[in-house]
């Protein structure tokens, strides 16, 4: 009896984490707000891959951050800088669409800075 209402108590419970997770997941997808998720900060815009691409360089040179590598092929780029205090950044631009982009903002290595990638991010979006 109770192994029975143990399973049906873990059943509801992963039930309503799946569908929790899918409608933040289309929530956040929809509305084109920020997501933090496994150490990094996610947001879609609508600007072509260039225009983004353009952003982020003028986002990191108006914060005075050097980009130490730039990588770049027809559907992702890649952007490495150091934080002010020698944390490693990672910022992924992924082509979505033609006028359409993703970008994904990590900051630090092992603990993660999700206020510095929320400036970092703001400050593209306000390039784009």
């Amino acid at each position: 009896m109770f192994k029975k209402a143990g399973v049906l108590i873990l059943a509801c419970f992963l039930l309503l984490n799946i569908y929790g997770c899918l409608i933040l997941a289309g929530a956040a997808g929809g509305t084109g707000t920020a997501m933090w998720l496994a150490g990094k900060l996610t947001q879609q815009f609508n600007a072509s891959y260039d225009r983004t691409i353009n952003a982020t360089r003028s986002a990191l040179r108006s914060l005075k951050l050097e980009v130490t590598k730039e990588t770049k092929s027809d559907e992702v780029a890649q952007f490495k800088s150091n934080y002010y205090d020698g944390k490693e950044i990672w910022i992924d631009i992924h082509k979505v669409t033609q006028n359409a982009t993703k970008v994904e903002v990590r900051v630090g290595g092992v603990s993660f800075d999700k206020a510095a990638a929320e400036k970092i991010l703001n400050k593209i979006a306000y390039y784009l």
